[in-house]
């Protein structure tokens, strides 16, 4: 699988809850959004910073483009993880632990780099 799989992978099941998503799949999603996420900021701060009337990289400034991305690849991105869950045989609800401060996301991190369950598991 390669970055380009995974993207369309991902958002072809854009709000696909069900079922499983192997490892290079989340990790190749989570390194496209990284470079999205860095080229929409530096649009935002050279360009649309500018714009709006701040100086260029503002701290204070809008950054539009990046809240818009995240609004419209929330959806995906929750599904996918949950995916991803359910490929190490844990229930989508685990999700919730990143609701735990530090914690919580430690733990989530170590589940998105376990190996996936061989063979069918209850979610697929």
């Amino acid at each position: 699988m390669n970055m380009i799989t995974a993207v369309k992978t991902v958002l072809g099941k854009y709000a696909t809850f069900d079922g499983r998503a192997p490892r290079p799949e989340y990790w190749w999603w989570i390194l496209a959004m990284v470079i999205l996420y860095a080229i929409l900021g530096v649009i935002d701060g050279a360009v649309i910073a500018p714009m709006l009337g701040f100086e260029p990289f503002q701290a204070e400034a809008a950054q539009p483009l990046s809240l818009v991305a995240a609004l419209v690849l929330l959806l995906p991105n929750v599904a996918l993880s949950i995916r991803r869950l359910h490929d190490t045989d844990r229930s989508g609800w685990w999700l919730l632990l990143g609701l735990v401060p530090v914690i919580g996301s430690l733990v989530l991190l170590v589940f998105y780099l376990l190996p996936s369950t061989p063979g069918p598991n209850r979610f697929g």
